[in-house]
């Protein structure tokens, strides 16, 4: 701007100095129409330079530049670079949001940017996903008209946000969400959302298992605690006395030992790492010895049967394969009634390998059958009880199947009987070359 004004005062300079020399030379007259002249020629190239800058200005572009002339040359070139300037600019901004814009799209918690009415500005997919929200038609609307809990209505009016709340949403409420307000330039507000509800699933789960051990340890030492102190009061104990309560005793005992040493092999299957060496586990002489101690267990109460016992071989981890059979068959004699009939079977095909446990027992109604490997979980708490069942048997059975990657299947009406199969894949038959480590 500095040489613009320089050069128009250096033209006028030079136009009054030429005027002065022709009034001297031609006379006032020629002077006068030479300065006009040189004036408005002056003006034009002004003018024209003016309205080119003006049109440029209307549709600027950093990319292209109207060319200049004289002292207009260094004023478009300083626009230009100036426009240049701005451009980079407005694009590294728009880098910039836009890469924030990403990461806000990435994050696992949901995202909600509110205005200083608590209107919805910008949501991200897992906040759309959390409260059901559809980005074009809710961005702008009141967030209380779009999430309805009371407990969040009362949350955001008390306007006391350092604690998370916890909501719980959807139809059958099957959701659990952490969220909590973050007020930030001056007047707005982010809404941030997470989902915990496999996290309150686990700590429901803990809970449950800390009070069903709890209550499944009480009732025993109770009882023993009872016999204990009624025998410290008797001043003379007789043999008949000490034969009645002993083996009351005893059973409780022999109830809290069964529960420990499923807790801690339950334990042990949910943190061991599994076995990479399998061993070649002998299925004839498995279901031999199935046979053998579901007949112990029933003391000649039912009827027990082997089917097809082929001399096929599983890899696997035989003490756990042989515990978790082993579990299947004892809940078959425990709740099927006397004169039943218990049937196993084992047979292998080109698909893979299938035990199945069959009996004519109480059976289960079918709303209880999901939830049968869940630790503790009973369909008949006093009739299970009253069998010396600890809860946890199918909960070690799940877990042996997991890591031999097998599958468990439930068949079962009540008063028709019960069949419980476990399927092995193709590749964990010993028909299939050994590996060394677990079958894929």
């Amino acid at each position: 701007m500095r040489e613009f004004v320089q050069r128009s005062l250096s033209i006028a300079l030079f136009v009054t100095l030429g005027a002065l020399a022709l009034a001297l030379a031609f006379g006032a007259a020629v002077a006068l129409a030479a300065a006009l002249a040189a004036t408005l020629v002056w003006l034009g190239f002004h003018l024209w330079h003016v309205a080119r800058l003006i049109a440029w200005m209307q549709h600027p572009s950093p990319y292209h530049m109207p060319e200049g002339y004289g002292s207009w040359h260094a004023v478009f070139m300083g626009l230009y670079r100036q426009a240049r300037k701005q451009h980079e600019g407005r694009k590294k901004l728009a880098g910039t949001l836009e890469r924030f814009t990403s990461a806000g799209e990435a994050m696992p918690d949901g995202v909600l940017v509110l205005d200083e009415h608590e209107r919805i500005e910008w949501m991200n997919p897992m906040a759309v996903e959390h409260f059901g929200l559809d980005r074009k038609r809710d961005t702008g609307s009141q967030v209380l008209n779009l999430i309805r809990h009371p407990a969040f209505h009362g949350y955001l009016a008390a306007g006391r946000f350092n604690q998370p709340l916890t909501l719980v949403t959807g139809h059958a409420r099957e959701r659990v969400l952490s969220i909590q307000l973050v007020p930030f330039d001056l007047s707005r507000k982010l809404l941030l959302s997470r989902d915990i509800t496999q996290l309150e699933r686990v700590q429901t789960v803990h809970r449950d298992f800390v009070a069903n051990v709890s209550h499944e340890l009480r009732t025993p030492l109770t009882v023993v605690g009872g016999f204990i102190e009624t025998l410290s009061d008797m001043d003379h104990v007789d043999d008949a006395t000490l034969r009645q309560f002993l083996p009351m005793m005893l059973e409780q005992s022999r109830r809290m030992q069964r529960l420990v040493e499923d807790l801690l092999a339950l334990s042990r299957l949910e943190n061991e790492p599994r076995q990479t060496e399998l061993e070649r586990v002998d299925m004839a002489a498995l279901m031999n010895t199935l046979r053998v101690e579901a007949e112990g267990l029933s003391q000649g109460r039912h009827r027990v049967e082997v089917l097809d016992a082929a001399p096929d071989a599983l890899w696997g981890n035989p003490f756990e394969l042989h515990s978790a059979f082993g579990n299947l068959v004892s809940n078959a004699v425990r709740y099927t009634p006397e004169g039943g009939r218990i049937t196993l079977a084992w047979r292998a095909g080109p698909d893979g390998g299938r035990f199945t446990v069959t009996d004519t027992g109480i059976g289960i109604p079918r709303e209880h059958i999901p939830r049968l490997t869940e630790r503790f979980y009973r369909v008949d708490r006093g009739r299970s009880r009253a069998s010396g069942g600890t809860g946890l048997g199918l909960a070690i059975v799940k877990h042996v199947l997991a890591r031999h990657r097998a599958r468990l299947d439930v068949e079962s009406k009540p008063d028709q009987g019960s069949s419980f199969s476990v399927s092995f894949t193709r590749e964990q038959l010993c028909g299939a070359a050994k590996t060394g480590t677990d079958p894929a």
